[in-house]
């Protein structure tokens, strides 16, 4: 399943929310795309004060302090 992971450099709060995408992907095969808004000016205005953002299949699940029953949730009724 690919997952779009919006973040930024140097985001403690992005780390944390990496760990709980790994954690997932333990038991769902998850692509994870890395995606820097600060290399991308009309995403950066989008996501700014939101981030970390997970996007699955076009659709913004999670953002800011992800929870994984969320996350988790989203993926069960794909």
């Amino acid at each position: 399943m690919n997952v779009k992971y919006y973040t930024k450099e140097n985001c403690s709060l992005c780390d944390k929310g990496l760990l709980v995408l790994e954690k997932i992907s333990k038991d769902i095969p998850l692509k994870i795309e890395m995606i820097d808004i600060y290399k991308d000016d009309e995403l950066l205005e989008k996501f700014q004060i939101m981030i970390p953002v997970v996007e699955i299949e076009g659709v913004e699940v999670d953002f800011g302090i992800l929870s994984e029953v969320k996350i988790r949730s989203f993926i069960d009724r794909l």
